[in-house]
């Protein structure tokens, strides 16, 4: 549980969602930045590039730039992050499986309580306010 343990900095990357998309964006084949960037909806240029390049630094894609004007980059997996499709993929599965009774227990949980999550005790849910 040591914030400094190394399979905790293991797991705090790869339990991350950019992580995730990325990685199973990949699995597809080799992608140039900007197809990855449209493919990962919501996802900031600094979010990607920095998720990319933590992604490389720790071994599981690498970055091909080619000399090209402008220069062309692409990402591909490398062994190591084809070994990390197997538990992405699995997590991704339960989610689609289990999204209807996590959004029931949501719904239960916002009926019983009139205070958003993490919000202040005793403020309104943003829907409650006028």
């Amino acid at each position: 549980m040591d914030s400094q343990c190394p399979s905790r900095l293991v797991l705090d990357r790869i339990a991350d969602k950019w992580t995730a998309l990325i990685i199973q964006i990949l699995a597809r084949g080799t992608m140039r930045y900007a197809g990855l960037q449209r493919e990962i909806g919501g996802i900031s240029q600094k979010m990607l590039t920095t998720t990319l390049r933590i992604l490389e630094r720790d071994g599981f894609c690498t970055r091909k730039v080619f000399p090209t004007v402008p220069p062309r980059v692409e990402y591909e997996l490398t062994a190591l992050g084809r070994d990390l499709l197997v538990p992405v993929k699995a997590l991704g599965g339960w989610a689609i499986a289990n999204r209807e009774r996590v959004d029931a227990a949501r719904r239960r949980f916002d009926a019983r309580n009139s205070v958003n999550v993490g919000a202040a005790p005793g403020r309104p849910r943003l829907a409650d306010r006028s």
